[in-house]
């Protein structure tokens, strides 16, 4: 079964510094029939403008990834990490205990466009951590690229929970193919371009869930990135 969230009818608030679109439910959008799938919890896609950002704030028990598009995102925590992660780079925050951290666009003239991702942990109370990593084009053109697991695998990014996100770029007619374990299910999220999931086309911020498969495939039907969440 094939269920696709439509980008149109995802929440949205723009703050003239940030205009942010919420896969699921968050702050102000609350919505009970979307209130994330298994433990992905947030996919917000986010444009924040030059010289703008969020300021320092707190995150606890959550594995948090950042997933950047286009621009740079400057990141700083308490932990004492300091980065600016671009377009190929993904990064890991675990919140754990509880960490502070701001994300900045430093650029005076261009926007940054980031996916921010919330995964529930698989266990509550973990030393805070963070990792980052770039993933480039050629590990992701057309092929499944494992960004994140919970051991790090294939020279993914480790988190503290049980899914894998994997990332893929398609030209027209590309396809690649994803064999699903019983028990689990599998979210698409097209980040841009349109893709057909299973013969079923989708487009730009569109999202698809798929449940009671053996197998997911991915044919590009135009340039397209494109995430792919295996889940518990």
């Amino acid at each position: 079964m094939t269920r696709i969230r439509p980008s149109n009818e995802r929440g949205h608030a723009n703050h003239g510094w940030l205009n942010s679109f919420h896969t699921f439910s968050f702050a102000n959008y609350y919505d009970p029939e979307y209130m994330g799938v298994s433990n992905l919890r947030v996919i917000n896609d986010d444009t924040v403008m030059p010289g703008q950002g969020f300021g320092t704030h707190g995150h606890r028990d959550m594995e948090i990834v950042s997933y950047v598009l286009d621009g740079a995102l400057e990141h700083k925590d308490s932990l004492g990490n300091g980065s600016v992660i671009r377009p190929g780079d993904v990064q890991r925050m675990s919140a754990g205990t509880g960490v502070q951290h701001s994300e900045y666009n430093p650029s005076r003239t261009e926007p940054v466009h980031f996916l921010q991702i919330w995964l529930e942990p698989n266990r509550t109370g973990v030393e805070p951590g963070y990792a980052q990593k770039h993933f480039p084009v050629e590990e992701r053109r057309g092929r499944l690229a494992l960004l994140v697991s919970p051991d790090g695998r294939d020279g993914s990014l480790s988190a503290h929970q049980n899914g894998l996100l994997y990332g893929t770029l398609l030209e027209a007619g590309e396809t690649v193919e994803h064999p699903v374990a019983a028990g689990r299910r599998v979210y698409v999220h097209v980040a841009r371009g349109r893709v057909a999931v299973n013969g079923q086309p989708i487009d730009t911020g569109d999202g698809a869930t798929l449940d009671d498969v053996t197998q997911v495939r991915l044919k590009g039907l135009g340039h397209a990135e494109v995430l792919l969440f295996d889940l518990p």
